[in-house]
């Protein structure tokens, strides 16, 4: 027994090469441990060897070709304890190619008996397997047939074999099986060697096949090794589970139709949602999935009349001139009041309507010495924001006036006050500051004397010019 230890040693060593090695396919390798039994009978009546046909007693060590093959109490060699182990690997195409080590005692020859004899045998073997021929692949019944060599020590003397091979496996599961074997050992050394049957039983099990992404298909055949995915796409995944993998899905977080690479069509109108500017509402390829229901050439979202053909320039609304000036409301700058051309629609303010405006300012009556209104200006100041209303394209500029009494800065400053007074008030009646300015000349611009109270009378007054 004191080759046990090196035995295990071997055996583990090649176990350590094949699992290094093994990562490159499916379960390539397999690892058995179990025993064996030795039987010198079967082997054919002669002389060769370290065994003669007949021992000194007269007891046959030999018999016939396979004769008492099964013969278990009476001449199989059994070590009552883990005999054998063996690693293999599968080379391709039902091959495989295994290395094996026994080790026994041999108390039984034949039909004689003898003194317990060491055995130990390291061998090379390389089998067929009929597995997916008979089952197709992954079956549970597995016999093979193979050849091989090794070498052998009996009671310490080794001589080289020749080994023809038959076995069977079990599948359990598709990593377990139980295995049986029987290999016929040809000696080669004349002189010593021992021709023999050497048979085996014991649990395989498979390994070194990598699932990196766990979705129970190896790397190997995975094409998506790192990502789970589903048998019929080779390993790779279909997240939406539309039947489109995600490689070959321009939408692979949305379920959608092959004929648009996995997107969908929500709205039906033959548009990928992606593609798609509506892809809610059914539309045109030419309005990029957008409605079009007048035909205007503008999408019913950005078309202002969606039921009437209209310009884009007019936000697909047909052109009108609601105020009939002859003026498009396109171009009029006061679509609803009745303008001139020449004014982009809007009315035109007369001579006549100034005259209007400045016979209301010459009412306006201011506190004595001060810029506040008095009451009973209020309804001349309405009249002309009335006027001023209607005409809205229209810039107005107020002008305040003094007599020649008292200080030129003074009535400067006072003229500008009550001018600034006018527009305040013409603003809170409706009129857009932006329209109107203001201004004070003080006496700087009499329209009558100053020598006489009406004459200063006529100076002191507000007047409303028109803004060019």
């Amino acid at each position: 027994m004191k080759h046990l230890n090196s035995i295990l040693v071997a055996a583990l060593l090649v176990i350590g090469v094949g699992v290094a090695n093994a990562q490159d396919a499916n379960n390539p390798w397999a690892f058995e441990i179990g025993v064996n039994a030795v039987d010198v009978y079967p082997v054919g009546i002669d002389d060769k060897g370290r065994l003669p046909s007949v021992s000194a007693n007269g007891d046959r060590i030999k018999g016939e070709i396979f004769d008492e093959y099964f013969n278990i109490n009476d001449h199989w060699n059994i070590l009552p304890s883990v005999s054998k182990v063996a690693v293999s690997r599968y080379i391709g195409s039902g091959f495989v190619f295994t290395a094996a080590g026994t080790l026994n005692e041999i108390d039984k020859l034949g039909d004689a008996r003898s003194e317990d004899l060491t055995y130990y045998a390291l061998d090379g073997e390389i089998e067929y397997s009929f597995r997916d021929l008979i089952n197709g692949p992954g079956g549970w019944f597995d016999p093979t047939i193979g050849v091989g060599g090794g070498y052998t020590w009996v009671d310490e003397i080794g001589f080289g074999t020749a080994n023809g091979i038959a076995g069977i496996k079990f599948w359990f599961t598709e990593n377990f099986a139980f295995s049986l074997q029987s290999t016929y050992k040809y000696a080669f050394e004349d002189s010593y060697g021992i021709q023999h049957f050497q048979h085996s039983g014991g649990v395989v099990m498979k390994f070194g096949g990598k699932d990196t992404d766990g979705d129970g298909i190896y790397d190997k055949d995975d094409e998506c090794p790192e990502t789970p995915g589903l048998p019929e796409f080779n390993g790779c995944p279909d997240t939406d589970g539309d039947g489109i993998e995600d490689r070959k899905d321009a939408c692979p977080e949305t379920p959608g139709l092959a004929e648009f690479n996995g997107c969908p069509d929500t709205d039906g109108d033959g548009i990928p949602d992606p593609q798609d500017a509506c892809p809610t509402v059914a539309g045109l390829a030419s309005m990029n999935g957008c409605p079009d229901a007048d035909g205007d050439g503008i999408t019913d979202a950005e078309d202002e009349c969606p039921n009437e053909a209209g310009p884009k320039a007019n936000n697909g609304c047909p052109y009108e001139d609601r105020d009939g000036d002859g003026v498009l409301d396109k171009d009029d700058e006061c679509p609803d009041v009745p303008g001139t051309v020449a004014n982009n629609g809007c009315p035109e303010v007369t001579v006549e309507i100034m005259q209007q405006l400045n016979q209301y300012s010459k009412t306006i009556l201011f506190d004595y010495d001060k810029a506040t209104i008095r009451q009973e200006s209020y309804s001349a100041l309405q009249s002309i924001a009335d006027i001023m209303k209607e005409y809205p394209s229209a810039n107005f500029h107020v002008e305040g006036h003094t007599d020649s009494r008292g200080s030129d800065s003074y009535n400067l400053d006072l003229s500008k006050r009550r001018a600034a007074s006018v527009m305040t008030y013409l603003t809170t009646k409706g009129i857009p500051a932006g329209r109107l300015t203001s201004e004070g000349y003080g006496e700087s611009r009499p329209v009558a004397t100053n020598n006489t109270a009406a004459g200063r009378q006529e100076n002191r007054r507000v007047e409303i010019s028109l803004k060019k």
